[in-house]
């Protein structure tokens, strides 16, 4: 419902609509202008060619603009924290979590995910992959999975601002700064940051795994080749972390008092 109310509030002005859409949509894709511009210059990067780049940088954003236009307002939540409007959320009858998810949200971030997908069009449709049903089936679960581990990094940012308060700008480092770093071959990056990736923050399960599969390429780390089926299951255990992670947050909220 409040979503709803927003997306009214949204389209009451179409053209303002219009332009803040196609703005987001010229901004993010300055991300791969960029990668078109090094390529100008060099024919692989990190042994990726660019169909091969786009295909990641294609995966990464559209998961991610799905998890952003779905629960990207959760940075605000130390805000609301600040300034005790989060007490008017937990008297409604509606979980908090769906409160803030639907708190200002905006249909503008569409922008996002169309040039993302735009760029995932160009990568499939350049790129000599021998399509199976296995890899035509692993392309949107994927995409669906990398939405879902998104999402659970959202929460989980969000749920540590309870604590921190001010700290949009840490939860902005890992889900704005992850799809950044995914958008680029693993290959380009020190193995240790590749592991913490893996292992610790397992973003490499939106692109970089399901990707090596799809392009016959060795695996990050020389991980078993199963692992590229395994984002269902690492986006199923990274949601229940963060919503225990989003639970502790709440419980141990204390209101301002005011």
């Amino acid at each position: 419902m409040i979503a709803a109310l927003w997306m009214r509030s949204t389209m009451a002005y179409r053209a303002s609509f219009a332009l803040t859409t196609i703005v987001g949509f010229a901004v993010t894709g300055l991300d791969f202008v960029a990668i078109l511009l090094m390529f100008s210059q060099i024919d692989a990067l990190g042994g990726y060619t660019l169909p091969e780049v786009a295909l990641l940088y294609g995966l990464s954003g559209v998961a991610f603009g799905l998890a952003d236009l779905a629960i990207g307002s959760m940075d605000r939540l130390g805000r609301r924290v600040r300034d005790g409007t989060l007490d008017t959320l937990l008297v409604r009858p509606a979980p908090v979590l769906a409160q803030m998810a639907a708190d200002r949200f905006s249909l503008r971030r569409l922008g996002r995910i169309a040039q993302g997908a735009l760029v995932l069009g160009y990568a499939l449709s350049t790129l000599s992959v021998q399509w199976t049903p296995l890899k035509l089936l692993l392309l949107p679960v994927t995409l669906v999975s990398g939405a879902a581990i998104f999402c659970a990094v959202f929460v989980a940012g969000a749920a540590f601002q309870f604590v921190a308060q001010d700290a949009s700008e840490v939860q902005n480092a890992f889900t704005y700064g992850g799809a950044t770093l995914l958008q680029y071959p693993p290959t380009v990056f020190a193995a240790e940051l590749v592991r913490g990736v893996t292992f610790v923050l397992p973003l490499a399960f939106v692109n970089w795994l399901p990707a090596s599969y799809l392009l016959g390429r060795p695996y990050p780390l020389d991980l078993p080749r199963w692992t590229a089926f395994a984002p269902p299951l690492v986006a199923v255990a990274c949601c229940a972390l963060a919503g225990l992670a989003w639970r502790a947050g709440l419980r141990s909220y204390r209101s301002t008092g005011s």
